[in-house]
Parts: structure tokens; sequence; C-alpha cells
């Protein structure tokens, strides 16, 4: 397989938490940037990723889309960076990658759009309401340093963006235990150097 890693993003964009990634592997990689509504949706993006949203990644012959499987595929693809725990203990980090992925991201984003499930259609929804999914949240970033222990890893980059975005933009609670992991997750050279790559967010 060929080793070209190329990067499909728009600096708005949760592109932002694979550059982070791919700042982190230390993997050299170009960017492709891409606008929306021209470049996004033009045919030879969409034969990357059909959906003509951002990121994408090309590595060699393989695409991967969606935020968090790039990221677990970049730790997978680079292990040199140790971040992602050995197989055998990959529990907790898959766990909380897919909750990330899922109930996380549906409750924040349907919360922030103004849609609420009625309770008695809680059940429904796989993330039931709001406030458990951020209690369930609070628990995974309470119990250690980070979501896997003591070492950050893959899911850090992940989870770490979502609660670190939904801090500063007023989509999740503001918790003790929020902030402490998000000030703990940012505070490293591979955040600063993507943000100086991707600049301002605003």
């Amino acid at each position: 397989m060929s080793d070209e890693l190329v990067f499909y993003t728009n600096p708005k964009s949760r592109g932002r938490i694979v550059r982070w990634m791919l700042e982190e592997v230390g993997a050299s990689y170009t960017t492709e940037i891409l606008e929306y509504g021209t470049s996004m949706k033009a045919p030879e993006y969409l034969s990357i990723n059909p959906m003509g949203k951002v990121p994408a990644i090309r590595h060699g012959d393989e695409v991967v889309t969606e935020c968090a499987a790039i990221c677990a595929y970049l730790a997978d693809a680079f292990p040199e960076a140790k971040l992602a725990p050995p197989l055998t203990e990959r529990a907790r980090y898959y766990r909380w990658f897919f909750f990330g992925a899922g109930p996380l991201e549906s409750a924040v984003v349907n919360a922030a759009m103004g849609f609420v499930v009625p309770e008695e259609r809680e059940v429904m929804a796989g993330y039931g309401n709001l406030a458990r999914t951020l209690d369930a949240l609070e628990s995974a970033v309470s119990e250690s340093s980070f979501i896997t222990g003591e070492k950050f890893s893959a899911v850090d980059v992940y989870v770490g963006s979502q609660v670190s975005w939904g801090l500063q933009f007023g989509t999740i609670e503001k918790r003790d235990a929020f902030s402490s992991y998000a000030e703990r997750v940012i505070d490293r050279k591979a955040y600063r150097r993507a943000n100086e790559l991707d600049g301002p967010m605003g």
C-alpha cells in the first residue's frame, strides 16, 4: 500500500479533530481544503465521501470517513505513536469512542437544535436524554486522568474535542469534571500545532 496520506477538510468543521489526530501521530500528510456547497459536493470529492462532508482521509488505497473512525484508524495505522491501548485492554477505549460518536454527539446536537425527545419516547432514542448522557460522560472523565486510564489515547482526541468545544460554545453544561478534563487533554503540543494550522474557529 502506498504511504500517501491525504486529509480532506475545512478549518470550520469537525476536520479540526482529525487535524489534531494527524499531528499526534506525526505522519506526513497533504491537506486539501474543501468549501461548503461547492468542492465538497463536486464529483471528485463525492467519490471519496458520497455524503459530501468533511473530514475524510485517503491513505494509499484506503478511504476513511467519520471522525471517530478516522481517529481509531490512525491510531492503528501508526502504532509508534502509541495512541491505542493493547488489544487486550481496549474495552473502555471502544466503549467511549462509540459513546462519543453515538449518544453524546446525538444528544448534544439535538439539544443545540432545539430537539427534545418526549419523555415517553426516550426509550426509542439511543441516548435517552441529555442529562443522563452528560452524567455518563462525567463518570468517564472523572475516573482517571484520561478515558482509558492515566495514558492519553486517540479516544481523548475525539471525546476531548467534543467536551472542549461544547464548553466553549455552551452546548455542554459546565461541570468541574468537564473543565478539568478539557484542560488536561488540550495541554499538548500536537493540539497547539493543529490549531496554528487551522487558525481561529470562529
